[in-house]
């Protein structure tokens, strides 16, 4: 190999922005395509390698996100501009990246989809996925609400959990206020590996779901409420002083969050199972 190259590299380890797996990687590949004589050498190494992150200018995109975290970069699209998000889905999907957008609305979803054709479009949870392939799976999640106004919320929830690999199953509009639909369906939110309760008002739903229970309860305050209820402030106060044990508190209206908690949690669990396994 060139000397300058491999020492590009190493100073890449050195400087803590590129792992010795990705270099023996590479190297073991042999897909090095180096410039040739009078030429930089290191020109496609700094490309690829640039610390694990393809520079774009208005971003850094995070092509190394999927191997440290094992899950690959999710575009958040609030904020963004369609060409953003378009620049920013061409990376990725050059890297062999599945490709979801959040917080999108229909308008900029269509802009995105006329450049990028394969993107299907969530308008319940205003999200855009591609995938490029099949996750592996990892889990049974049940996605929960108290009712019909916290949907917005679950669908993104269900959503990213089915994007991530997860067998998502949804059990709406069992609040409080009927009780008795909750107790029907009981026995199916305990066949999951984690459970996502969204709800909006006092929360109630929460603290009831997680006595009656075994599993991680992942609570998300869905902003639904009256006045006092202060886009759900109320509700995530509530939520965050419930009694009942083994409930786990996200942002309001953080539906991503809760699926991306619910993929680690069963991705452990995987992962143990595998070693147990090779023992």
């Amino acid at each position: 190999m060139d000397k300058a190259a491999l020492e590009f590299m190493l100073q890449q380890v050195a400087d803590h922005k590129l792992s010795p797996d990705m270099v023996l990687t590479k190297i073991m590949e042999k897909s090095l395509n180096l410039a040739p004589q009078g030429g930089d050498p290191t020109a496609e190494l700094k490309q690829n390698f640039s610390g694990g992150y393809n520079e774009l200018g208005f971003a850094k995109v995070d092509t190394d996100r999927e191997r440290r975290n094992g899950f690959p970069e999710v575009i958040f699209g609030q904020g963004k501009t369609a060409e953003q998000i378009i620049a920013i889905s061409r990376v990725l999907e050059a890297k062999g990246s599945n490709l979801l957008t959040t917080r999108i609305d229909g308008v900029k979803a269509e802009a995105v989809q006329t450049a990028l054709p394969e993107y299907v479009y969530d308008a319940a949870a205003e999200c855009l996925c591609f995938k490029q392939h099949e996750p592996p799976f990892l889990g049974k999640v049940a996605v929960v609400t108290a009712g019909t106004a916290d949907h917005k919320v679950a669908e993104e929830a269900a959503v990213v959990g089915d994007f991530l690999g997860l067998k998502i199953s949804r059990i709406y509009d069992v609040g409080v206020a009927g009780i008795h639909r909750l107790l029907d369906k009981v026995n199916l939110i305990n066949d999951h590996e984690v459970v996502i309760c969204v709800a909006g008002m006092e929360g109630a739903l929460v603290s009831v779901l997680g006595g009656l229970i075994d599993k991680p309860l992942l609570a998300v305050p869905s902003g639904i409420g009256y006045g006092i209820g202060a886009d759900g402030i109320t509700t995530l106060m509530a939520m965050l002083n419930s009694c009942a044990s083994g409930v786990a508190v996200l942002n309001i209206g953080n539906g991503f969050g809760s699926a991306y908690m619910a993929a680690t949690i069963c991705r452990q669990i995987r992962i143990a199972e595998r070693k147990i396994k090779e023992k």
